[in-house]
């Protein structure tokens, strides 16, 4: 039997999270498009859990449904819902300021919510950055689709009605991340280490254009497998600790 996860609820949302070890806070965004979840960590080229949780507080989330947490499906619904859920989370946590760290959708997650609330964000590492191109919308709409098929088989409540206006409101933009806009990330008042995606779903050309038009940001070309991967860890770690919050 899995362990029960600590959950908490805002408005009709349940929020399943987990806390791993003691420090400053690090929150995790997981990659595994709407179905992030904690557990798809464990199947990263790296797991943060593990490698950072002796130096730092890690709190990893399931976001709402995906994993063990649930929420309603209305046609207002987009990126926006899930940073509601990020600052809940913080409050229910008692974070005041914290480092982010996003893999793949994570990346827009982590963007999203150093727009809403940069006071609260030291700094971000952004691992493979989701990102528009002139061909990947089909494969967004496509995992959009696998994952609302999964969900309706066992939620009553999801409309196809309202399913079709949130997956506009995730994927039918125009913005750099899908969720965030270029303007955006060149406001960003936080330092980021990007390390860059090379893939359909996670674009080279987009780690390239947040680490160029961000005020304070690094770019890390190669990093997910060789004698590259233990590289890439011991700069994230460097910059977790230049970087981390005095508050926690």
């Amino acid at each position: 039997m899995l362990p029960v996860m600590p959950t908490f609820t805002r408005d009709e949302a349940t929020i399943s999270y987990e806390v791993h070890g003691e420090g400053p806070a690090l929150v995790l965004f997981a990659p595994g498009g709407l179905r992030s979840a904690s557990a798809i960590w464990a199947r990263a080229p790296y797991s943060p859990i593990t490698e950072f949780s002796s130096q730092f507080r890690v709190i990893t989330m399931d976001q709402r449904n995906a994993g063990a947490s649930r929420a309603p499906v209305t046609a207002s619904d987009g990126w926006h819902s899930y940073t509601d859920d990020h600052l809940a989370l913080l409050d229910e946590l008692q974070i005041e300021r914290c480092q982010l760290l996003g893999m793949c959708i994570g990346c827009t997650f982590t963007l999203g919510l150093i727009a809403r609330a940069p006071e609260r964000i030291s700094a971000a590492v952004l691992q493979q950055p989701i990102g528009l191109d002139a061909t990947n919308r089909p494969v967004f709409y496509e995992l959009f689709d696998g994952w609302a098929s999964e969900l309706q088989q066992t939620r009553s409540d999801v409309s196809a009605e309202a399913l079709a206006a949130f997956r506009e409101q995730m994927f039918g933009g125009n913005a750099l991340t899908y969720g965030v806009s270029r303007e955006v990330v060149a406001r960003c008042p936080v330092p980021l280490l990007v390390l860059r995606g090379n893939d359909v779903y996670h674009p080279a050309a987009t780690s390239e254009e947040i680490a160029r038009v961000a005020p304070q940001a690094e770019l890390v070309t190669d990093w997910k497998t060789g004698e590259d991967l233990p590289k890439a860890i011991a700069r994230v770690r460097a910059f977790l600790t230049d970087h981390a919050p005095s508050a926690r």
